[in-house]
């Protein structure tokens, strides 16, 4: 019966994991859906975000430590600001230029890390960090090509599944409007094939051409 306790241990650490580290997700709207790949139209929202040098599978933990202790109450407030999903990543001084397909180059290997912040704040009320290195930013309503993924956080992963998505865009005449982003939906301890993993990137909000109308 061993099987069977680890798998009792693997459940609750991933619906405990997700209860505490994901009560809440950044609210879209699924516009059109293809196998693995989505157009959403996201709500505006806030996220608190930093910047780290370094590798793209290291940005994700370095970035980490010092944006828990801003939502744990370090900031003016003292007050404790609940983690929601997904947490993403992106590159700093990114030059991303249309061809066939999309081609990205990273100026340095600068990332931006940010926390997405529950729904109920605003850019007045929400709690101002005492780390000057975090930033809150209110992101815009926009539109998003999505593609979701398990597996690993590899850089070898995040690659794969960014040209997959590239190629669809370019397939569906669909222009990138923004930065690419990472996004992480789990916390470190859940397992691999469990997790849910996506990369996400802005485009041109043309609902006629998205929609696929005629």
């Amino acid at each position: 019966m061993k099987w069977l306790r680890i798998i009792f241990v693997v459940l609750v650490m991933v619906i405990g994991g997700n209860n505490i580290m994901a009560i809440e997700e950044a609210p879209y709207t699924v516009v059109k859906k293809e196998n693995k790949f989505e157009i959403r139209d996201y709500d505006s929202y806030i996220i608190a975000e930093t910047s780290v040098t370094g590798d793209i599978e290291d940005a994700g933990s370095k970035a980490f430590g010092r944006l828990f202790k801003y939502i744990s109450g370090n900031n003016k407030a003292r007050e404790k600001v609940a983690m929601t999903s997904p947490v993403t990543q992106k590159a700093n001084g990114e030059k991303i230029k249309m061809t066939a397909p999309v081609e990205q180059q990273k100026a340095k290997d600068s990332w931006k890390v940010s926390f997405v912040m529950p729904s109920s704040y605003t850019m007045e009320t929400i709690p101002k960090p005492d780390d000057s290195k975090i930033i809150l930013k209110e992101i815009p309503a926009r539109r998003i090509a999505a593609i979701r993924y398990s597996g690993s956080w590899s850089k070898q992963r995040y690659l794969q599944h960014k040209v997959k998505l590239e190629n669809w865009m370019s397939t569906n005449n669909l222009t990138c409007a923004g930065d690419i982003i990472w996004a992480k939906y789990n916390p470190p301890f859940t397992p691999w094939f469990l997790r849910r993993n996506e990369v996400l990137i802005p485009i041109n909000s043309n609902k006629k051409q998205n929609n696929g109308d005629k």
